[in-house]
C-alpha cells in the first residue's frame, strides 16, 4: 500500500536533529507542518525556516510526555489539518561516555517515559483521528540500537527495541484501517544525543541525509527503514551471535553515562 503524498505532517521532536531535518525536508508550498520540542528558541527557528521554504506551521512547547497535552495538541491540528502523516521521533538517552556507572534509575524511567510513553502519546490521538478516514501514516523512530540488548545502554536500547516491535506489530493491526505503520531504525546521525558521545562512531551521517532516507522510505509505503544498511547488517549479524558471545562482543561497547 503506497501512501498519498502528505499535505499535514505532525513531527515530534522536531526542535533538532532527525526531527528538525525532517521538518525542513517536508516544507514546501501546500504543506502544513505541526512539530512539538522542548526548546523554544530552537522550535521558532525551525518554524521561521519551514515557513520560508513556502509551508504554513503550528509548533508548541511541550513534552510528549504529556498524555493530555499532547491529545490536545493533535485534535485541534487534525480538526484545521487533517493529519496525513505522524512521524514519532522525539527520543533521549543518558548521554554518552567513558565513565562506569551506565544508566542511573532515574534515567532510566525518564527514558522510557519519553521513548515509549512519549510515542503512545503521539500516535494515538492520530490514530482515533485517521481509522474514521481509513487513511493515513504513522512512521515511528526506534534505533539500530533497538535490534541488540546494549550493557552500555540498557534502557535506550530496551526502550527502542520496544517501540520497534510495536510499531512492527501495530502496521499488521491497523491495515484493515488503511493506516501504514513504519518502523525507522537509523544508525549513528548527527543529533544533541550523538554530540555526546566521545567515541567512534561508524557509518555516521548528517540529519539532513538522513531525512531524505526516511521521508524516500515513506513514500515507497514501506514498513521498515533501516540506516545506513551495513551497519544494520553488521548489528543484525551481532544478534545472531550465541548469547554468551554476543554479550562478549557488547560489554566492549561504551556506556552511556
Amino acid at each position: 500500500m503506497k501512501p498519498t503524498a502528505p499535505k499535514s505532517i505532525l513531527i515530534t521532536g522536531a526542535s533538532s536533529g532527525i526531527g528538525r531535518a525532517l521538518a525542513l525536508e517536508y516544507a514546501e508550498p501546500g504543506v502544513h507542518l505541526s512539530f512539538t520540542g522542548r526548546d523554544e528558541t530552537r522550535l521558532i527557528e525551525v518554524e521561521r525556516a519551514c515557513q520560508d521554504r513556502g509551508a504554513t506551521t503550528k509548533s508548541a512547547v511541550l513534552s510528549v510526555t504529556d498524555q493530555s497535552a499532547m491529545a490536545t495538541f493533535i485534535k485541534a491540528i487534525d480538526a484545521q489539518h487533517p493529519l496525513d502523516l505522524v512521524i514519532a521521533n522525539a527520543g533521549i538517552s543518558a548521554g554518552s561516555g567513558k565513565g562506569e556507572e551506565g544508566e542511573t534509575e532515574r534515567q532510566a524511567r525518564a527514558i522510557f517515559d519519553v521513548n515509549f510513553t512519549g510515542v503512545l502519546n503521539t500516535i494515538w490521538p492520530a490514530i482515533h483521528a485517521m481509522k474514521p478516514r481509513h487513511k493515513g501514516q504513522i512512521a515511528i523512530i526506534s534505533s539500530v540500537a533497538g535490534m541488540l540488548s546494549l550493557p552500555g545502554a540498557p534502557a535506550y536500547s530496551a526502550s527502542k527495541a520496544a517501540v520497534k516491535a510495536y510499531a512492527e506489530a501495530l502496521n499488521g493491526a491497523l491495515r484493515t484501517d488503511g493506516i501504514i505503520v513504519t518502523t525507522v531504525c537509523p544508525g549513528f546521525v548527527e543529533s544533541r544525543i550523538t554530540a555526546k558521545n566521545t567515541f567512534p562512531m561508524p557509518f555516521f551521517m548528517s540529519a539532513e541525509k538522513a531525512a531524505r532516507i526516511i521521508r524516500k522510505g515513506l513514500e515507497k509505503g514501506k514498513v521498515s527503514v533501516f540506516f545506513p544498511w551495513r551497519l544494520a547488517a553488521i548489528t543484525w549479524l551481532v544478534s545472531l551471535l550465541p548469547p554468551c558471545w554476543r554479550v562478549s562482543v557488547l560489554l566492549r561497547a561504551p556506556k552511556k553515562t
